[in-house]
Parts: structure tokens; sequence; C-alpha cells
């Protein structure tokens, strides 16, 4: 844009405002983690505590019984490894799971 084609000050939109609704769900989070939730399902009793306590939504569940992680969401917090009662979800180390799954950090 040119000199005299520049905004005024007037025209300018204010800085730091939040033009358009949104939520966590629109984004993908889970890159930021550095320990991802592993679950054993041998040890899981589908309490869904995890599920209640998790902050992002990323405990995945389907008649009242957990199906899965989402980590396009999960931020690695461990809340869900934290407050499971029987110890089924650990926290791996993100650099250690893609080197047990070959490089691939799914």
């Amino acid at each position: 844009m040119s000199d005299d084609k520049k905004l005024g000050w007037k025209k300018i939109p204010e800085g730091g405002l939040i033009t358009k609704a949104g939520n966590s769900a629109t984004y993908e989070t889970g890159s930021w983690r550095s320990a991802r939730p592993v679950r054993d399902g041998d040890k899981c009793t589908n309490c869904l505590i995890c599920w209640i306590y998790c902050p992002d939504s990323s405990i995945l569940t389907s008649d009242g019984k957990l199906t899965g992680i989402d980590y396009s969401h999960c931020k690695g917090c461990g809340i869900c490894a934290e407050e499971c009662s029987v110890k089924a979800i650990k926290m791996v180390d993100e650099k250690d799971y893609a080197k047990q799954k070959g490089g691939k950090n799914e």
C-alpha cells in the first residue's frame, strides 16, 4: 500500500479485539504437547472421571465408555492421568512415544 493510501487512525481497527467467535474445536492445539496421555484399556473401568476433568474435552466417549483421546486438541496437561483412580492413563513423553511408533507421532 502506498503512503498516500494508508488508512488514517480513525479507520484502523483497534488491536486485541476478538472479531470472530471461536473455540478450541476450531483450532488444533495438540502440537503444543510435550507429553501425551496413553490409556491402558485393561485397567480402565470407564468411570469417566478423566472425561469430567479434561479441560479440553479431549476424552472421547460413546455409550458411557471411553473410546479414545482426541490428540488434535489434547495439550498434555496430565489432569486425566492424575485424576484416574486406577492409574489406567499414564503420561508418555512425545519423543519417546514417537520412537516407540517408529517415528510416527499419531
